[in-house]
């Protein structure tokens, strides 16, 4: 008790913001308000979906427990973490506005509490929203992700992702570039496959072949009717055969690999498989980098949110609840809307994917300070 009375003396500020009866009052009624709509937009999601893949799952044959427990059971958590910033928005102007309606921020702010002072605890719900957020993206949802993905490929992706792919230039490692004209998904087979080795910058080995293919057994690559260069200096030695293996830092699953992969992957994962991307010099990195950088940015943007559906609706006024949700929505989606947009200008190499991922939240926030400063206090 001691402690406490001395940290009151030197910080009288923390008195201020002890969480009082109010407090647990608004806290509750956001996160109650929150994952009530959580749930009540999820029945919505489920049942549209099912609506849109019946006919997948009866061409499948996919079984019911299948369907319920590896598909329903872990959509669910990815959609509600895929919108959580919008059910929070959407909780906070729901309760909030009934508040103002029944003339209850007014009786808060004459009792003496100052503005700043009632944003208090919708800091404290959107915190534990925010962590909750982002412990479930990064660590939970991905293990989740694996099921449900694994569930599509056998069920509604019953084919391959594309049977063949062209013109490939890939780096497996440091110094090392392979290249294939073409490459067959069914048969696992690519097609003038060639591989360069460079040591500073210098051409040091070059092989050529007709065609390599994955060997399923001993899981190593066959090149077939190949000859090797291997230049030292101004000597040169040619290597001829017919078949050689060969072990390269990529596999078949690697040229079948969907975008959405990266939903499976917890951040290590995702920063390890980034990394091998890029050395590869792979297609799709910006879009990878774009998803890692949501992981944070979305958690974050719930503060923003949250400030902006307080102010919209913290005054009381005609329409009532009904135009403040209307108001409310209108600045969530368009949030949405310009994170897709930035999002495919960095896709198409004309931003930066970490600048397209944190410009909705930098506009955002200016918004809800201009807001703040002009709500009624």
């Amino acid at each position: 008790m001691q402690i406490f009375s001395k940290i009151k003396q030197y910080f009288p500020a923390i008195e201020k913001f002890k969480v009082k009866k109010l407090d647990w009052y608004i806290i509750k009624k956001f996160l109650g308000t929150f994952f009530y709509s959580i749930l009540l937009m999820m029945s919505i999601a489920v049942v549209f979906d099912t609506a849109e893949k019946i006919d997948d799952f009866v061409e499948s044959h996919a079984p019911l427990k299948a369907i319920v427990f590896d598909y329903y059971l872990n959509f669910v958590p990815y959609f509600a973490i895929l919108y959580s910033h919008l059910f929070t928005f959407i909780a906070v102007v729901f309760f909030t506005s009934k508040l103002a309606y029944r003339t209850e921020i007014i009786a808060i702010l004459g009792s003496g509490v100052s503005y700043r002072r009632l944003l208090w605890p919708y800091m404290v719900g959107a915190t534990i929203i925010a962590i909750f957020s982002y412990t479930f993206t990064n660590f939970v949802v991905p293990n989740s992700n694996k099921v449900r993905l694994e569930f599509e490929e056998r069920y509604i992706h019953s084919r391959p992702v594309s049977y063949t792919n062209r013109n490939i230039h890939k780096q497996v490692m440091p110094g090392v570039v392979i290249y294939m004209e073409s490459y067959s998904n069914i048969s696992n087979t690519g097609d003038k496959f060639s591989m360069e080795k460079f040591e500073k910058g210098v051409l040091v080995s070059k092989l050529q072949s007709e065609y390599m293919n994955w060997d399923s057994v001993k899981k190593k690559w066959t090149i077939h009717n190949y000859y090797i260069r291997t230049i030292d200096g101004y000597k040169e030695k040619i290597t001829k055969g017919a078949t050689i293996d060969t072990t390269l830092n990529i596999f078949p699953d690697d040229f079948r690999r969907r975008s959405n992969i990266v939903e499976s992957m917890n951040y290590t994962e995702l920063n390890k498989f980034i990394d091998q991307v890029e050395l590869q010099g792979g297609e799709n990195l910006d879009t990878y980098k774009i998803e890692k950088y949501k992981r944070l940015a979305l958690p974050l943007s719930t503060y923003i949110l949250t400030l902006i559906g307080v102010c919209v609706s913290s005054r009381k006024s005609r329409g009532g609840t009904g135009l403040h949700i209307g108001i409310g929505m209108g600045f969530c989606f368009s949030y949405i809307v310009f994170m897709q947009f930035s999002s495919q200008f960095a896709i198409s190499g004309t931003l930066n994917p970490l600048l397209a991922v944190w410009m909705p939240n930098i506009v955002y926030a200016c918004i809800a300070y201009y807001l703040y400063r002009k709500a009624p206090k």
